[in-house]
């Protein structure tokens, strides 16, 4: 009967009718509280479900009951890993390794983990191991795919991409890893074509919805480039990210300095300096702005999440405040109208990125909602009293340069 029960439920799973599962999985846990395989097969339902707390404290009973059981410890390692937890996940995947070196799965999401690590050849080596063992193993296939173009061996990421498309051209995941690897590659058009593959397969597919926006507005020129530049700092390490950040910060500063030392120099380190900073400001609204020209595509618009558009919104009421300041300023010669223009122009920092970062996106909103009452309470006083540089708008602007550094800090955890 608890065959049988088992069976009906992992069916439910495959179905994603994860509510008829659990219920299935609850009932025999009751009759039977010591079988770790209903305890690993309930513990993945809470997964799916978002319920990591109970996910893990499920899986660690099962482990607790049967230490010795491999699965258990590859079923853990897939928890720590939706947790971001990725040092336990290497620590379960070890474990399940020593107990059975024959896991093809289980080199296959090790290599995944080094992948996020970015690792790169330490995810190939082990994604190798994995196909050493299973040649047709998928994941294994997709992370060796994915390693082999962030060592830029192009031409091998591909023939492994192929290679697991002729074996399975029906799995949704390895279209949307092609199509993501051709963004990269800079083929947006043929990208496009993988994730709509993609999305017939498995129209709900967040990894391919994302792609497909982003080939979409790879389209243009300007966001190819910018894309470029996005895919290039994300291969990097955290510490080599803080170079570049740093490496710039510095550079621009001391361009500053060599104009001001130097002002016959003026004429040619200014544009430079302008075209700096309006670089490093595009690289924080560059997405949520070309959102706003994907919300009035007829089939583009489904593509964006509701953080998404609401982000955009937000930073396209920023802009239209920037050029209302600016107005403001043509028309009547007031100073105080540059300080909407400024704080309409600096709020798209923020506004733009307070959902990038979904692991801190609370701190990020909040933060982002006292600058704005900060640049709000600065744009009244300048108003009421003729202080366009009042207190409140020079913490703003302290607040919009701390911002970009928190958020630089938080990006690279």
């Amino acid at each position: 009967m608890a065959v049988g029960m088992i069976e009906r439920a992992q069916v439910l799973m495959q179905q994603n009718r994860y509510t008829e599962a659990g219920n299935i999985l609850r009932d025999l846990l009751q009759q039977e509280p010591g079988n770790v395989v209903v305890l690993a097969l309930l513990s993945q339902v809470r997964l799916e479900q978002k319920n990591l707390p109970e996910a893990e404290r499920l899986i660690n009973n099962a482990i607790g009951l049967r230490p010795d059981r491999d699965y258990l410890y590859y079923v853990k390692a897939i928890i720590a890993r939706h947790a971001d937890k990725w040092d336990e996940a290497e620590e379960s995947l070890q474990h399940a390794v020593d107990l059975n070196p024959e896991g093809a799965d289980y080199f296959a999401l090790w290599a995944s983990v080094k992948l996020v690590k970015k690792q790169y050849t330490q995810a190939l080596e082990l994604a190798d191991e994995a196909l050493s063992l299973d040649p047709e193993n998928i994941l294994g296939l997709n992370i060796r795919s994915t390693a082999l173009l962030k060592l830029n061996r192009k031409e091998d990421s591909f023939s492994t991409i192929e290679g697991a498309l002729a074996h399975d051209p029906s799995n949704a995941a390895t279209h949307t890893n092609y199509g993501w690897g051709l963004l990269e590659k800079g083929d947006p058009k043929k990208a496009l074509e993988h994730f709509k593959e993609a999305l017939k397969i498995n129209p709900g597919m967040l990894e391919a919805r994302e792609g497909m926006a982003e080939a979409l507005k790879a389209r243009y020129f300007l966001y190819r480039l910018f894309l470029r530049y996005a895919f290039f700092m994300s291969n990097l390490a955290s510490k080599y990210q803080w170079g570049v950040i740093v490496g710039f910060y510095v550079l621009t500063r001391l361009l500053n300095g060599l104009a001001r030392t130097n002002p016959a120099w003026q004429p040619v380190l200014m544009p430079i300096i302008v075209v700096f900073a309006l670089a490093a400001f595009s690289t924080w609204v560059f997405t949520p702005i070309s959102n706003l020209f994907l919300l009035l595509n007829p089939y583009g618009k489904y593509l964006l999440d509701r953080e998404a558009r609401l982000s955009s919104n937000a930073v396209g009421i920023s802009l239209l405040i920037c050029f209302a300041g600016l107005i403001g300023y043509v028309v009547s010669g007031e100073n105080n109208w540059l300080v909407v223009a400024g704080f309409g122009f600096a709020m798209m920092i923020p506004l733009g990125s307070f959902f990038a970062i979904p692991k801190y996106k609370t701190a990020l909103i909040i933060y982002t909602g006292a600058m704005a009452l900060l640049g709000a309470l600065g744009i009244y006083t300048a108003f009421s009293t003729g202080e366009p540089f009042n207190l409140f708008i020079n913490i703003f602007l302290i607040g919009f340069i701390a911002y970009q550094w928190l958020a630089n800090i938080l990006r690279s955890r």
